[in-house]
Parts: structure tokens; sequence; C-alpha cells
């Protein structure tokens, strides 16, 4: 089972293996606050994609259509 939580969440005992799937550390927070087990760079967005989308919900749908084409082209990355 795979849950998706904010990094920023504090860890639960059930939380099982971490990881951190972002091209940036967060800001603010440490290491050992994070409990991280992996900081996995590759499968994030790339920045460009990043700074294209601030955030702003009304580019989520083409934010997830073009997150998407990414992954697709960065196969090994994403494995």
């Amino acid at each position: 089972m795979i849950r998706v939580r904010r990094v920023y969440d504090p860890p639960e005992p059930s939380d099982g293996f971490r990881v951190l799937v972002d091209r940036l550390w967060p800001r603010g927070l440490s290491e050992e606050a994070a409990r991280v087990d992996l900081w996995a760079r590759e499968p994030a967005a790339s920045d460009s994609l990043r700074r294209w989308f601030g955030h702003d919900p009304r580019r989520w749908e083409e934010f997830r259509r073009r997150y998407h084409q990414e992954l697709e082209q960065h196969r090994e990355g994403v494995a």
C-alpha cells in the first residue's frame, strides 16, 4: 500500500518506508525531522514544469498531463 502525505506532516509509526519525491529539499525542515528513508529526485516534476504550475489550481489538469508525459520520457529514473 502506498500513502501520499506532505513531508511537513509529522511522521507516524505506521508510515513504513518514507520516500520524498521532489527536486528541492523542503524549506525549513531538517533531515532528522523529516525522517525520510529515500530522497528520490528523478521522478519529481522538472523545475520548468514546477515553475509553470506555480501551485495554481486552474493549471492542475494541464500540470498532471505534462507531468505524466515527463514520467513517460524518463522511465529509467522512475523505475
